[in-house]
C-alpha cells in the first residue's frame, strides 16, 4: 500500500457536474474527466493504481487531521463532480474544516482507459460492475471492496494521524450500493475501531439493497431466482472477498454506524438509471421507497440491536450535487461525531 503523501494532498481539480434528477442516462460515455493522483492498492506485484482526488489538509504532516470524509461517485464515475460537491459541503460545515480530509477515489471503466490514453496498469472494470463489488477486469482482479479496505487502513497509523476521530464512508446511487454492500462484508473499519476511530457509512439514494433473508416488502411475478443472489440477497453468488455467513454479518452490520441519505423527491419510478429488475422491484417501484422499507425491514428483523437510522431531505430528487450540499448532508458527514 502507498501512503497518501502530502503532495497528493495539494490538488488542483476542475470538476465535472453530477447528473441532475432526470437526466436521460445514454450509453455509457468515457468519463469527462480523469482524478489526477493516484492510490495504491496491493502489495509489490500484487498491486496496482487507482485514480483519486483528494484535499489538501494544510498540514504536511497531517497530525491535525480529525475527519476524513470518502466519497463514491455515481454511475457515471463523475469523481471530480461529487469531490467538488463534498468540498463545497466540507465549506458549509465550517468548524474544522482545514481539518477534514476529503478523498474521492475513481472506479474508472475499461473504456476510460482507452479514451484518455491512459496507462493499461490503472484499475478498471467493464462500466458499472464496480458497484457490485465485482474484480476489476485489469490489470488484476481486485474487488472495490479491497480499495475501500486499504483507504480505510491508511488512516489507522496513529502516527501519521495522532488526533483522527472519525471516518466517513459515503456513496450516492451507484456509489451508495457500493458503500451499502462495503458496510454489509467489508474489513477495513476493524483496525480504525480498534484505536478508537469511529466509522460511518452514509448510504444515499441507491438503487438497490443486499438483503438478509427471503423477506421482501413487494411481490414480483415469480420465478425471480436474482431476488436472493447477490448483489440482492446473499443465497449465491456470493464475492470471494466475503468471509462471514449471513448471519455473522448482520449481526456485525446492524451495529455499524449506517446513515440512510434519502431525497424526498427521488420517487420516479422510470428514471432512466433505476434498477427495474425483478430482484430490485421486490425491494420498492422506486428509490425513496425503496430506503424506507429496506430500512423498515432491518427493524423488524433485529429491533434494539439496530444502529442504523433514515435521515430524508424534502425537495430533492436523484441529485447527487443537492443531496450532498444539502444542510442534512452536511450534518451527518461533517458535523456529527458517532
Amino acid at each position: 500500500m502507498t501512503t497518501i503523501g502530502a503532495a497528493a494532498l495539494a490538488l488542483a481539480c476542475v470538476g465535472t457536474p453530477i447528473a441532475a434528477a432526470g437526466a436521460r442516462v445514454e450509453r455509457p460515455k468515457p468519463v469527462r474527466v480523469v482524478a489526477p493522483e493516484r492510490f495504491v492498492v496491493g502489495v509489490g506485484a500484487q498491486a496496482a493504481p487507482i485514480p483519486l482526488f483528494a484535499s489538501d489538509t494544510g498540514s504536511p504532516a497531517r497530525h491535525d487531521v480529525v475527519r476524513v470524509v470518502i466519497v463514491v461517485h455515481g454511475l457515471n464515475r463523475n469523481a471530480s463532480g461529487y469531490f467538488d460537491a463534498a468540498m463545497k459541503a466540507r465549506d458549509t460545515a465550517g468548524q474544522d474544516a482545514a481539518r477534514t480530509l476529503v478523498l474521492a477515489p475513481q472506479f474508472l471503466a475499461t473504456d476510460d482507459i482507452a479514451a484518455h490514453r491512459l496507462p493499461a496498469t490503472l484499475l478498471h472494470w467493464p462500466w458499472n460492475r464496480w458497484a457490485s463489488g465485482e474484480p476489476a477486469s485489469g490489470p488484476l482482479p481486485i474487488s472495490p471492496f479491497e480499495v475501500l479496505d486499504e483507504l480505510l487502513r491508511q488512516f489507522a497509523d496513529p502516527a501519521a494521524f495522532p488526533a483522527l476521530k472519525q471516518v466517513v464512508v459515503a456513496g450516492h446511487s451507484a456509489g451508495g450500493q457500493l458503500v451499502q454492500r462495503y458496510a454489509v462484508v467489508g474489513h477495513g473499519d476493524e483496525v480504525l475501531t480498534r484505536r478508537g476511530v469511529a466509522v460511518r457509512y452514509v448510504v444515499a439514494d441507491p438503487s438497490s439493497y443486499l438483503y438478509f433473508g427471503a423477506q421482501r416488502p413487494f411481490k414480483v411475478p415469480a420465478p425471480c431466482p436474482a431476488r436472493d443472489r447477490w448483489r440482492y440477497g446473499l443465497a449465491g453468488g456470493v464475492p470471494r472477498y466475503v468471509t462471514l455467513d449471513a448471519t455473522a454479518l448482520e449481526q456485525r452490520y446492524v451495529r455499524r454506524d449506517v446513515v440512510y441519505l434519502l431525497g424526498e423527491a427521488d420517487t420516479d419510478p422510470n428514471h432512466p438509471a433505476l434498477d427495474r429488475s425483478c430482484a430490485a422491484l421486490a425491494q420498492g417501484p422506486e428509490r425513496h421507497a425503496r430506503g424506507l422499507a429496506y430500512f423498515a425491514t432491518l427493524q423488524a428483523r433485529d429491533g434494539a440491536s439496530l444502529r442504523h437510522r433514515v435521515v430524508e431531505v424534502p425537495g430533492i430528487g436523484h441529485d447527487g450535487e443537492r443531496l450532498f450540499t444539502s444542510e442534512a448532508a452536511v450534518r451527518v458527514l461533517f458535523r456529527e461525531q458517532n
